[in-house]
């Protein structure tokens, strides 16, 4: 990294770590050895803050530092493997609504990426956006067929942004792993990997208009669901258009719909997504307010923003199936291999403990039938529980334990008595049976057949090859080392110090044997000169070295 770019990023570490002060965690700096970076060493406020407000301070925090930091801390409300309930609640209404940008920059964006004017593109062009974002901006138009549409112009300048922020975050996220140890737990430079990774997604509006393509295929056919058409003609790198869905946000709906109206709205969003979930194993990963709008009826629903997809393949269903059987036949001791095969990884130190926490919430399910278990619930409980344990869930199964917990709030929030898991109960019921019909067991039988023929037909070949190369002196055997690097750092640091300090134990004896035994030469207050200068040398080098050390946290 550049120096300037250094330089640049730890001014704005200071920044932050005064906007967090001003916010109430100047405790956390001063536990954590990182007052250093509050410029003039500022008192820190030391009171922690009540358990129950923590969260909205860190909310306000965020909006207060930026756009990007608002997508961070979404992000961080996917990992309730890092962060307590209370803060992820908060940060699940984190929303990125930002100053639109001018319609001259609209218009200067929109020539660049297609070579021609607005004008010659579009019959139309609202200067007033409908939407604005950190990425981007949504304005009406009208094609020259006379199809309305929405444009999404992306933010000129967005990209560096993104990028400078990322440098960032990856600085803050190596100082953290060197001094604060109760966060040992987790790899919080992976955790910038991923939201690196989510936030170029977010940039690729190719990507975005793919997402919506696929979604309006599943929905091709049902008439309570509507996906917007992408116009690929007039899409580009920076510009996104689809088409453009005349609703009302649910985000903006009033008193004006009866108790009625708004059940059977709540239970349309719901089938949506149980429908995108357990049917065709890809879903709109945000089912926001803001993303659903009422058409012409509370039984017809539109879906934007498609940044934000998971995806589920026929293996990770066919895991939750099984994993929903073991649990309806209090097959405990097979559950932890099934979370095994979910990509759930438990450190052989808490497999113990994992397993005594997987009997505990599963012996109550001993004796049920298949029909009274609620598949959606036992799926929210395994994720609960491997959040209580730390553990790491894969990324698309965190997607999908988002859009649940964003369905169930925003069903609540239409229908005080609305059950989302009762929603679910046909779906999942429906996936169990498809899973073992016999149609799919032939299938699957024949697949696996094949693999093995295919296994059998290479492995001579295979055992052939490992012999010839045994014999002949050319097996080699490789390892792979991981989380050396870190050990190798910090042992490399500790060298370093002591080779500091013998250097300044050296400066101090050999500094006092020539103030001793050095007679002539010129002297200052009786000392001969060469020994005071290795004296200041030494206490120079010495007090370095202190600060080192006390800056560490690790005195």
């Amino acid at each position: 990294m550049p120096a300037h770019s250094s330089a640049s990023n730890l001014g704005r570490l200071s920044e932050i770590a005064q906007v967090a002060v001003r916010h109430g965690f100047g405790y956390l700096l001063a536990r954590h050895h990182l007052g250093d970076l509050i410029p003039g060493r500022r008192k820190l406020r030391l009171e922690e803050s009540v358990a129950s407000e923590r969260g909205h301070h860190l909310r306000a925090m965020l909006e207060e530092l930026g756009p990007t930091f608002v997508k961070f801390g979404q992000l961080l409300s996917m990992r309730p493997d890092v962060l307590p309930p209370d803060i992820i609640s908060e940060l699940r209404s984190l929303q990125d609504d930002v100053k639109p940008f001018a319609f001259a920059d609209v218009r200067r964006v929109i020539q660049e990426d297609f070579d021609q004017s607005l004008e010659r593109l579009f019959l139309e062009f609202d200067e007033q956006p409908v939407a604005a974002a950190s990425i981007g901006q949504v304005h009406r138009a009208v094609l020259p067929n006379g199809h309305v549409v929405a444009v999404k112009v992306q933010r000129p300048g967005a990209p560096e942004q993104i990028e400078s922020d990322l440098s960032l975050l990856y600085q803050a996220a190596r100082i953290l792993k060197e001094r604060v140890r109760a966060l040992d737990f987790v790899d919080v430079r992976a955790v910038v990997d991923e939201f690196d990774r989510s936030i170029h997604r977010e940039l690729d509006y190719h990507q975005e208009g793919r997402n919506a393509d696929m979604l309006r295929r599943q929905f091709a056919a049902d008439p309570h669901v509507r996906v917007p058409r992408i116009y690929w003609t007039y899409t580009r790198a920076h510009v996104l258009t689809l088409e453009f869905l005349e609703g009302t946000q649910l985000a903006d709906l009033g008193s004006e719909l009866s108790r009625e109206e708004r059940r059977t709205l709540a239970n349309r969003v719901a089938k949506t997504w149980m429908e995108m979930i357990f049917k065709h194993g890809a879903f709109h990963g945000d089912p926001h307010p803001a993303n659903i709008l009422v058409l012409g009826s509370v039984d017809e629903i539109g879906l934007v923003d498609f940044g934000l997809v998971g995806r589920l393949s026929d293996e990770d269903m066919g895991r939750l199936t099984r994993l929903f059987i073991d649990a309806a036949a209090g097959n405990v001791d097979a559950i932890p291999q099934r979370i095994h095969d979910l990509g759930v990884r438990c450190p052989p130190e808490r497999e113990q403990q994992f397993a005594l926490e997987l009997r505990e919430s599963y012996y109550r399910y001993y004796g049920a039938s298949l029909a009274e278990i609620d598949p959606l619930q036992v799926m929210r409980e395994v994720f609960t529980m491997i959040y209580s344990l730390n553990l790491r869930l894969p990324t698309r199964f965190l997607i999908l334990d988002k859009a649940l917990a964003t369905l169930a709030s925003v069903g609540a929030e239409l229908a005080p008595d609305f059950n989302l898991f009762e929603i679910a109960k046909p779906y999942a019921r429906d996936l169990v049976r498809q899973r073992f019909s016999p149609e799919r067991v032939v299938r699957r039988a024949r697949r696996d057949g094949v693999e093995l023929a295919r296994i059998g037909r290479d492995l001579p070949n295979l055992v052939h090859g490992v012999l010839t190369q045994t014999r002949e002196g050319r097996l080699e055997i490789g390892f792979v080392h991981k989380g050396l690097e870190e050990a190798i750092h910090q042992v490399s640091v500790a060298f370093n110090r002591l080779v500091i300090a013998f250097v300044v134990m050296g400066g101090l004896i050999g500094s006092s044997l020539i103030g001793i035994f050095a007679h002539t030469g010129p002297k200052a207050l009786g000392v001969n000169v060469i020994s005071v200068g290795g004296f200041v040398l030494s206490g120079v080098l010495g007090l370095w070295l202190l600060w080192g050390v006390i800056r560490s946290g690790r005195l």
